[in-house]
């Protein structure tokens, strides 16, 4: 997940704010300052800025905050909700009112708007839809292409047309075609260009005109901060869009982008893609990636993944082993691969409140799985069942007999034990994977 930068100067502002038991007027409008650098080093929008500030700084002046016990917390407090509001207060769910359902995917070229129609109608098919995608990008080189093997990969269907057909043609012929064939959402990816024209605006105009889209959906570069407004802006101004893609969120990206979008358009940010995968594409959840920012953790989304990457039984089986204490190594290995899926240890630490900033190459690749494989399968049974025999000899050995290094095997016993203090942290007092984990963690107001 992007924001790394703007994350760990907010946290190290708000540390220092929170522990404060006094709070006067001069610390405020310090703390504002040191906020207002952050924001603007992380491109977010001038006047955007501006508002937020003179918003958290009306309310953080407040006679309440102040003569409270705890002023620090309760300008983090503060900060966090306008965070929240700033970005559109709840998630914004697709509209599903025809049969089927239209979904205009837009965008400059270069922004991922066919690899982000993929990720939706991946995300659509796991909810029970029977989505196609329409391929009307019928300018770029290999458009038409890397839909269809995008399709291909996900069993999705592509509708397509030979060259020469025109996009509004091939996108009326889509809906027929859907009718025919029972598919209850269409996505349709259109041409991009690279930079905003009259002639890609009244092609996309024409198409909205033939096949009147529910959503109009724009894919915006998070990486291009307000340049992805400026886009956003010209868009709306044409086609009314109906929300907004985040994509290459997980890129070197400042987070401008995310906190002025909604701001700026009044038009929600819809999904977020966090990655290359298909799969790597998450519901835009406002108080979630508030709480990212700021280092609270994001414990729902990671409760969520967990629940999608583990099936019943191997969750059951696991739960067993950790009220015994008789989770091994065995055990960790063969969860190596659903924790890849998941968004490896990085990824989940990031959501977790407090450690988001203090993880940055833990992730697990195929190479380290590895590693990790050849480390475990070196040990003997006895070792991979009570890693506390491993004394410095033994590592050793281990490390000689994997062609690794003691390092490494030190390395993959730390991450055992952190997986299983995560995995604990996911079960509530009745033993069992879910919300009601919650309780273990604490947030920091």
């Amino acid at each position: 997940m992007g924001f790394e930068s703007l994350t760990e100067k907010l946290q190290g502002t708000l540390k220092r704010l929170r522990g404060q038991t006094r709070v006067t007027d001069k610390d405020v409008k310090e703390f504002m300052r040191e906020i207002r650098m952050a924001f603007l080093e992380a491109d977010v929008n001038y006047k955007v800025v501006k508002e937020f500030i003179k918003t958290v700084s009306e309310k953080a002046v407040g006679t309440d905050v102040l003569e409270s016990l705890t002023p620090g917390q309760q300008i983090v407090k503060i900060v966090h909700e306008e965070l929240i509001a700033l970005m559109g207060s709840k998630e914004t769910k697709l509209s599903f009112s025809a049969s089927p359902s239209v979904i205009m995917m837009v965008g400059l070229q270069g922004a991922g708007k066919t690899t982000a129609s993929a990720k939706i109608a991946q995300l659509l098919k796991k909810q029970g839809k029977k989505p196609m995608m329409v391929a009307c990008d019928i300018y770029r080189p290999a458009a038409v292409k890397q839909l269809e093997v995008l399709g291909s990969q996900l069993s999705i269907p592509v509708f397509s047309r030979e060259p020469g057909v025109s996009a509004v043609n091939i996108a009326k012929e889509s809906i027929k075609f859907a009718n025919s064939h029972m598919h209850d959402v269409v996505i349709i990816d259109t041409a991009g260009r690279l930079h905003i024209n009259e002639e890609l605006m009244k092609e996309l105009e024409d198409i909205k005109a033939a096949v009147k889209p529910g959503e109009i959906l724009l894919v915006v570069d998070a990486m291009t901060g307000q340049d992805a407004v400026n886009v956003a802006e010209a868009f709306d101004q044409k086609l009314d869009i109906s929300g907004v893609v985040l994509s290459k969120l997980d890129g070197d990206t400042r987070g401008g982008a995310a906190l002025s979008v909604r701001a700026v358009t009044g038009k929600p940010i819809k999904f977020a893609s966090t990655g290359e995968k298909t799969s790597d594409i998450e519901v835009f959840y406002p108080e979630r990636m508030a709480s990212r920012i700021l280092g609270m953790g994001d414990v729902l989304s990671l409760i969520e993944k967990a629940q999608e990457a583990f099936d019943e039984k191997s969750m059951g089986e696991m739960e067993k082993r950790l009220k015994t204490q008789n989770f091994t190594l065995d055990d960790f290995l063969s969860q190596m691969q659903q924790v890849k899926k998941m968004g490896g240890i990085s990824g989940l630490m990031a959501m977790m409140p407090g450690l988001g900033s203090k993880v940055k190459e833990e992730d697990l690749d195929s190479n380290k799985l590895v590693v990790t494989e050849a480390v475990i399968q070196s040990m003997t049974r006895k070792e991979r069942i009570n890693p506390n025999l491993l004394n410095a000899s033994r590592r050793k050995r281990i490390a000689a007999g994997s062609g690794t290094t003691v390092q490494s095997v030190n390395t993959v016993l730390k991450e055992f034990e952190e997986m299983k203090k995560m995995m604990k942290m996911f079960m509530g007092s009745s033993g069992k994977f879910g919300k009601k984990g919650l309780g273990n963690l604490k947030l920091p107001f």
